[in-house]
């Protein structure tokens, strides 16, 4: 679910470490880091239920779209 004319500024790990089961049954587990750790963490998130606002601090509301794009504000990480 996606949420098209709002966005929001979310905190998410540098790093994350995924462990997943293969199809023939084997642990894979692997390291992301950066924006790759981003989008994987904000994927798992979907597989999870959560929507990226429920990871929003506390207080802060979703912006419009367009007054996003013009914030050019980078992305923050937790350590």
């Amino acid at each position: 679910m996606s949420f098209f004319d709002v966005r929001g500024l979310v905190p998410r790990p540098l790093r994350i470490t995924v462990e997943a089961t293969t199809l023939d049954g084997q642990v894979a587990t692997t390291t992301y880091e950066r924006g790759l750790a981003r989008l994987i963490h904000h994927e798992v998130d979907h597989l999870d239920g959560l929507l990226y606002t429920a990871r929003m601090a506390a207080g802060v509301e979703p912006i419009p779209a367009e007054q996003y794009r013009q914030t050019g504000q980078a992305w923050s990480y937790r350590q």
